[in-house]
């Protein structure tokens, strides 16, 4: 594993609209699609209200992760912020940190895939699905950026008319009151039984699957060093971020509630297939399992995307013959072997599936949750820090401001220590949770081992 360091200049093959997609895609997750059900159920209308909460607090982590772009247009990830006001060890932490997060989603999402094609195929194997679309956005990938690009916007353009078409039929459907196998299309639906259907448990509870929904929101970072023009690019993507929410997340559950009663909806599969399937539109269930399952291919591209540039910057530098491997580029400037390295390392979940098929996605989707807030209090944290120093006039402050810092900032913390707090009352986020921080204290264990080793190494060059 090599020191990390800013790598040299990139391709900028990523415009505008790849950007805005590859943003609107990042809010858009299968999180929304698969783990709905699983929220609704836990919390009943509140879900709505979790949604809510857990948007603002990633608005703000986004509108922190945006001043620091700003701040320094050279860099190409937000890991080269974390090494700069956190230090060496933290962004080395932070770093292959993240990649095993996105390692985790592609792996949840492939899991995804699976569940969805069963929709068509009942007896087809989850782990052929999840080979099969992980060989061919591997190939995808490894042409050009622009290809990764082009790709994430069609995906989002599936997953956007999909959402806007439900919302637009939840009211329709509303308005003429549609007879349901258990009733007509109401807004009163979503008044039946108590606001909070656990208590306070249950609301709390739902938030590792709300906030597993938002999960590679933060990924613009990562997009900066090849964005043709990140300092407009960049803040327009953020600052539409509250409008997707209200719209994609509130809108789409809000139609789903009031066309169906939401103690009716299964937590063991997608609610969108559900209540189209239940009210006898099998067209529509069919169009929408077709949805869900771009959104888990949009996420499993996203991820090659992330852990190839990320395992690239991780390995750039390094003097051994695997790090000097990674860091080659294709001609197109795509990092192909370590893009190719990760797919690899990701293919492990086609074996999960194939032992433990019902079981994989809970966990792993925990897994990516837990290593998440690990990452986005990192961000918060390297904010803080440079709020600070701008203060003290020793860094230089931009338009794009995070509003309401540094409490803001401080509000965000909180949410996520919460979070982490709620991922020990259920078993399987509980194990994800002590995972992690094993993970985390054991890549600290490393680090200081390597910082011993060139210390000791300087010393006998001396």
């Amino acid at each position: 594993m090599a020191k990390t360091q800013p790598v040299k200049q990139q391709s900028r093959g990523l415009k505008n609209r790849h950007v805005q997609m590859i943003a609107l895609g990042g809010t858009i997750g299968t999180g929304l699609f698969l783990g709905a059900g699983q929220s609704i159920h836990l919390t009943g209308p509140s879900i709505l209200l979790a949604y809510l909460i857990a948007g603002i607090a990633c608005f703000l982590l986004m509108r922190a992760l945006g001043e620091l772009l700003l701040t320094d247009l050279s860099a190409h990830s937000f890991i080269d912020f974390i090494r700069k006001y956190l230090g060496e060890r933290w962004s080395f932490i932070a770093g292959w940190t993240y990649w095993v997060c996105w390692l985790s989603i592609a792996m949840a999402d492939l899991t995804a895939s699976g569940l969805y094609m069963k929709f068509w195929f009942p007896h087809l194997p989850q782990w052929v699905t999840g080979l099969t679309f992980l060989l061919i956005l591997v190939l995808i990938n490894a042409v050009t950026v622009e290809a990764f690009g082009e790709t994430e916007f069609w995906f989002a353009i599936v997953k956007v008319a999909a959402i806007i078409a439900l919302i637009a039929v939840g009211v329709v459907l509303v308005v003429i009151q549609f007879k349901t196998p258990v009733g007509h299309a109401s807004v009163m639906n979503l008044a039946r039984g108590s606001f909070f259907a656990h208590g306070a448990k249950g609301f709390f509870l739902s938030f590792q699957m709300v906030l597993f929904g938002f999960i590679g929101i933060e990924m613009v970072g990562m997009t900066a060093s090849e964005t043709n023009d990140p300092k407009i690019i960049i803040p327009k993507a953020i600052n539409e971020i509250p409008m997707r929410v209200i719209l994609f997340y509130l809108g789409s559950l809000m139609a789903l509630m009031c066309i169906y009663p939401w103690h009716y909806i299964s937590p063991n599969q997608s609610p969108f297939v559900e209540v189209f399937a239940a009210i006898g539109i099998k067209s529509a269930a069919a169009i929408i399992n077709f949805v869900v399952l771009t959104a888990a291919a949009s996420a499993c591209n996203s991820a090659l995307f992330t852990t190839g540039r990320m395992l690239f910057s991780l390995s750039y530098g390094g003097k051994t013959k695997l790090s000097k491997r990674l860091t080659k580029r294709s001609k197109a400037q795509v990092p192909v072997n370590a893009m190719l390295f990760s797919a690899v390392i990701i293919a492990v979940v086609v074996l999960l599936n194939f032992f433990i098929p019902g079981k994989v996605f809970t966990l792993i989707s925990s897994i990516a949750t837990t290593c998440f807030l690990f990452i986005w209090g990192s961000i918060i944290l390297a904010h803080i820090k440079y709020k600070r120093e701008a203060t003290a006039g020793k860094q230089k402050e931009v338009s794009f401001k995070m509003p309401f810092a540094p409490y803001s900032d401080y509000f965000v913390l909180l949410f996520l220590i919460m979070v982490a707090v709620v991922l020990m009352f259920r078993f399987e986020t509980l194990v994800a949770l002590i995972g992690s921080v094993i993970w985390l204290f054991a890549l600290w264990l490393f680090k200081s081992g390597i910082n011993r080793a060139e210390a000791d190494k300087s010393h006998r060059l001396k």
